[in-house]
């Protein structure tokens, strides 16, 4: 239940005064909430930037475009001929000089008692000079002595949609802010400044600092923010980890076998990840374990050596990816060791039907199937296990939470590994992750050779094709990625079935295709080819992204490199050097090249760490974007920018963590302060878990 005192918050904003059907559609969509906007969605969206409106000089004092607000004599009005595009023009002056007022498009009665001849009017906006002559074109406010009182001397300018203006939003600002309260202090950290104070303070800024977020009120608001995703982590692990874990502690036979099979050793990252995540398995507690990878570190191993401890101990493991093709990929992987070793494995996707399925489900119930890999079926009714002991999940960020939750109760105290192959900033970590310990894998496996990555701009794509044709008479494998599947009226994108039909007029049937509006069985088969050789260029949409492993391949083109992502470039790019042929990655780009694209593509020729490129796409592109958030359910942030306030992060973690410690139910007066914020914030899946015990 949410708080009374919250009720104003929560209440429409066509409950403001001012607000009516048609006014609160452009407000729904500038609020991201179609069909019902609240007050406190108003008060969070705060301003991109503010006008200093104090400068009060003489005219002789003006200098050219700045903002002024000057005091001037109305002289005459000079109305727009018939039919002439010329301006309105009002003549006007103080005791320094002469000022010319432009309106395009003024209506004569209504400028005449806008600006009355004879009178002294406020005007404030923008002065330039035109023939020598100041003139301040559509004045931003027109006011008289008394409006002046009111005007804001610092105003907060906003992002707007269409049907927008700031005067709406600065008037529905201060609605909601008269119909709002202060609410009982939360945080320890506060600093003397309440949270409707803190709100107050930036829509209604009297020094630009007040709406600057560097400055204290929107600190105060960013912190509360982050505190919120802290805390509401922080509950999850206290009800997750800390309900009673299960023990699982193997004898090594197994997991020796996998490792005598091995046609490599382990890494320093890769052993210390995997005694790191037997302690965790080992321990009283529930595993709650995030195992970072770069491409091609040996996560999946780490994972079947992990998923080797819990059947050592008599139970069962699963491994959950977000695609069809990445599960049959780490099938394929896993397959062969684990039937070295004596596993017993299945595959279960929604693929797997009628008998066959209901064979893999029996046997799963008898505890004949030791671990199993699939994809969200896993987690469906009616799929159930003997003993689940681990739960590995891939490409975490593909799934919501709920998800993974799922997938944990199909057993009692289940142990959870979640894997990534896109390394993760550290402050993207604690945000998303906070409730996770975390595991790093460094260091590439011996062999691997460095990728030549060169970036060519589209006007050159002949020469690219005629390099792929001797590429391919040489017996090499080659993966062409495009960004989207087919023409759209919108996009002006090289799709990929254009490209493959373009392509097989040059090569024939060595091209294949694959992207993601094909059915499994079809992906499945251009795999196949592509991996066996029967096609030796496989055109393809960024299906292939993660996971996917042909070692022969050894060239990958990514055409309009500069609409991805860094993270994303490096993912396509980590499909190739998997062997021991020497590989290149050929970024093809149209010019002419932003500056973010550019940054991007420098940055992916000259570095193949993974983690060091994550920081930079944090940098160049913000945390929601890196991580997908604006798609995958995580909550992304609509005060806090990690870039600027990432050093409250640790702080929140710090306060989250005392807080759990000391009254994990938040029972009390502080506890109930601390519902409201999670309420604020949208982490109230934290007050539901409280609810549920």
């Amino acid at each position: 239940m949410r708080p009374d005192i919250l009720n104003p918050y929560f209440a429409s904003i066509t409950d403001l005064p001012g607000i009516g059907p048609k006014l609160a559609r452009p407000f729904d969509r500038l609020l991201g909430h179609e069909g019902g906007a609240r007050v406190l969605d108003l008060l969070l969206h705060l301003p991109s930037s503010t006008i200093d409106r104090r400068a009060r000089p003489t005219l002789s004092q003006v200098e050219p475009d700045t903002v002024v607000t000057l005091k001037v004599h109305i002289d005459r009005h000079a109305p727009t001929p018939h039919g002439s595009r010329a301006p309105y023009r009002v003549y006007a002056h103080d005791e320094t000089g002469d000022l010319v007022i432009t309106y395009f498009k003024g209506e004569r009665s209504w400028m005449e008692r806008l600006l009355p001849v004879g009178e002294d009017r406020w005007v404030s906006g923008t002065v330039t000079l035109y023939d020598g002559i100041p003139q301040m074109s559509h004045p931003n406010w027109v006011v008289d002595e008394a409006g002046l009182a009111k005007m804001p001397q610092i105003e907060p300018a906003y992002p707007l949609v269409e049907g927008l203006g700031h005067g709406h939003i600065r008037r529905a600002v201060d609605a909601a802010l008269a119909r709002t309260g202060e609410l009982p202090e939360w945080s320890h950290e506060a600093r003397g400044i309440g949270f409707h104070a803190a709100l107050a303070q930036v829509h209604q800024p009297r020094e630009p600092l007040d709406a600057d977020p560097l400055g204290p009120a929107w600190k105060r608001l960013a912190y509360d923010e982050l505190l919120a995703g802290q805390l509401a982590l922080a509950l999850v692990r206290a009800r997750t980890v800390k309900a009673v874990g299960r023990p699982s502690v193997g004898d090594g036979r197994l997991a020796g076998r996998i490792l005598a099979a091995l046609a490599f050793q382990l890494t320093g990252s890769q052993v210390a990840a995997l005694a790191a995540i037997r302690a965790d398995m080992a321990s009283g507690d529930r595993m709650l374990r995030l195992l970072q990878g770069d491409v091609g570190s040996g996560k999946t191993v780490v994972a079947l050596l992990s998923a080797a401890t819990a059947i050592e101990a008599g139970r069962q493991a699963a491994l959950m990816a977000p695609t069809e093709i990445l599960a049959r990929q780490h099938m394929k992987t896993i397959e062969p060791l684990a039937n070295t070793a004596g596993l017993r494995t299945a595959l279960l996707t929604g693929r797997e039907k009628g008998r066959a399925r209901s064979a893999i489900l029996a046997a799963l119930e008898a505890g004949e199937i030791d671990l199993v890999i699939g994809t969200h079926a896993l987690f469906q009714e009616g799929v159930a296990f003997r003993d689940l002991a681990l739960a590995i999940v891939d490409e975490q960020h593909r799934f919501g939470v709920h998800q993974r939750l799922a997938l944990t109760s199909k057993g009692v105290a289940v142990d959870v590994l979640v894997m990534t192959a896109t390394p993760i900033p550290r402050t993207l970590v604690l945000t998303y992750f906070g409730d996770m310990e975390s595991s790093e894998l460094r260091e590439k496996p011996a062999g691997r050779k460095p990728i030549d990555t060169r970036a060519v701009s589209t006007e050159r794509l002949d020469e690219v094709v005629a390099s792929i044709g001797r590429a391919l008479s040489e017996g090499r494998r080659a993966y062409w990625i495009c960004p989207t599947v087919e023409e759209s009226e919108k996009s002006d994108l090289a799709a990929a079935e254009a490209r493959f039909e373009d392509l097989r007029q040059h090569f024939g049937d060595r091209v294949g295709l694959v992207h993601g509006k094909m059915k499994g069985a079809q992906k499945d088969a251009a795999m196949a080819a592509f991996a066996t050789g029967e096609t030796r260029l496989l055109v393809a949409t960024t299906v292939v992204e993660v996971g996917v492993d042909v070692p022969e391949a050894s060239i990958i083109v990514i055409e309009h490199a500069e609409r991805f992502g860094l993270a994303q470039l490096h993912q396509l790019r980590g499909r190739v050097g998997r062997g021991d042929i020497a590989s290149t990655c050929l970024l093809l780009y149209r010019r002419p090249l932003g500056e973010i694209a550019r940054q991007r593509i420098e940055a992916l020729r000259s570095s193949e760490d993974g983690f060091f490129l994550a920081e930079e796409d944090l940098r160049l592109r913000g945390e929601g974007d890196v991580l997908g958030t604006r798609q995958s359910g995580f909550p992304g942030f609509k005060v806090a920018r990690l870039d600027i306030h990432g050093d409250l992060l640790t702080r929140a973690r710090t306060e989250a963590a005392d807080i759990v410690r000391n009254d994990s139910d938040l029972t009390g007066e502080r506890g109930a302060a601390l519902r409201v914020l999670l309420h604020i914030f949208e982490r109230d899946v934290a007050v539901k878990l409280l609810s549920a015990g």
